[in-house]
């Protein structure tokens, strides 16, 4: 009999606690909207592969030693894994349509507003009880508002640890629920006719441009903003590499296995915050909610700064890829072109949506190294 009873304390069931339970719930949820619906899948299939790791009781997976805690330590906590996306990141972007149209870094600045509303948001909840976000915290989470997982796991990782789980997830979750959060907002601020508004097409870039401008833009990170190097460097780095033409096995492989690699770390590094006792408070929820909010108000304010550009280029500027200044790369440019199509089938915005979006890359990476100067110094 003590044998059996033995035998029964060492299986899952006579530990399971409802958190456990719950959280490996929310864990397959995230399998399905990967899976089923195609959500973010390269993220969300290892991070809630993690979460139902990380949620085993007994196991260990988790605990100090374990395989997860490690690859977190190594990998989160030293920054090391964000940086590595985004210097695979930099790899597979274009900048050409960003030298072709500069103007448009305005529209990548303008979407990074709901960071730093939000940032007062967070503060502003602690006036509600259960919700006590330092100035720190505060910071990490706005920063989601800039639709940048490997940023929002960067800064967070610097700022505030304990709420990392939460913040990638709504990072990651609203960045793969672009194509419905969006348009709604997109068409509520413009009319029929700015929608239809057809732009002229951008001219060539040069090879020698773009060699040169990942080199300027670390140049001035130097310069003025050290704090984002960091990201700024790697983003740069990788950019060259695709551009310099002398490195083609480097490219690719920043490109494909590398990245691939990482992600997969990366995701099984996050999921392991998604553990019951780091997750279910009403912090979450709180994080959840303005997640929602910083991305609302930086398409937005994309846009308004799309139809402000309008006003001033004589009509030429269609004020939807203003949405595309979040830095959900490619996927926000390919939701402003499919707007656009809707209102004229003929109305083909990708390659000017897609200068804004690499400007919010750049832009998210510039307001996390200020939250940094700022808060983090």
């Amino acid at each position: 009999m003590e044998d059996l009873i033995i035998l029964w304390s060492s299986t899952g069931l006579a530990n399971f606690s409802a958190g456990q339970a719950l959280m490996i719930g929310v864990g397959l949820l995230l399998l399905f909207l990967a899976i089923s619906k195609g959500f973010e899948p390269l993220l969300l299939v290892p991070i809630g592969f993690g979460a139902i790791l990380s949620n085993i009781p007994i196991a260990g997976i988790n605990d100090p030693g374990g395989m997860l805690h490690m690859v977190y330590h190594v990998g989160v906590e030293t920054g090391i894994f964000p940086l590595l996306i985004f210097m695979g990141v930099g790899a597979l972007t274009d900048f050409g349509p960003l030298i072709a149209m500069p103007s448009t870094i305005f529209l990548g600045a303008a979407a990074q507003f709901g960071i730093f509303v939000t940032l007062i948001g967070a503060l502003a909840m602690n006036y509600i009880p259960g919700f006590e976000f330092s100035l720190a915290d505060a910071g990490a989470i706005g920063i989601i508002g800039g639709a940048d997982g490997p940023t929002a796991i960067f800064l967070s990782s610097r700022l505030a640890p304990d709420l990392m789980g939460a913040i990638a997830v709504a990072a990651y979750s609203y960045m793969a629920l672009v194509p419905m959060i969006q348009p709604p907002i997109m068409k509520a601020l413009t009319s029929l006719e700015e929608r239809q508004i057809k732009m002229v097409q951008l001219r060539t870039v040069s090879r020698r441009e773009k060699i040169f401008f990942p080199l300027v833009v670390l140049s001035l990170c130097v310069l003025l903003l050290p704090t984002a190097a960091p990201l700024i460097g790697m983003l740069t780095f990788g950019n060259l590499l695709r551009e310099c033409g002398v490195v083609e096995r480097l490219s690719k492989t920043a490109q494909h296995e590398l990245i691939n690699i990482v992600t997969i770390f990366l995701g099984l590094a996050v999921g392991t915050k998604l553990s019951a006792e780091k997750f279910l408070n009403i912090e979450t929820f709180g994080i959840l909610v303005l997640g929602m909010v910083a991305f609302s108000i930086g398409t937005a304010t994309g846009v308004l700064m799309g139809k402000f550009m309008n006003r001033l280029s004589g009509g030429k500027v269609n004020p939807l890829i203003g949405a595309a200044g979040v830095s959900a790369v490619p996927m926000a440019a390919r939701v402003v072109n499919k707007v656009g199509l809707e209102a004229d089938h003929h109305n083909f915005l990708l390659m000017h949506a897609m200068g804004p979006n690499v400007a919010g890359v750049i832009g998210s990476a510039v307001a996390a190294g200020i939250l940094l100067a700022v808060i983090g110094g």
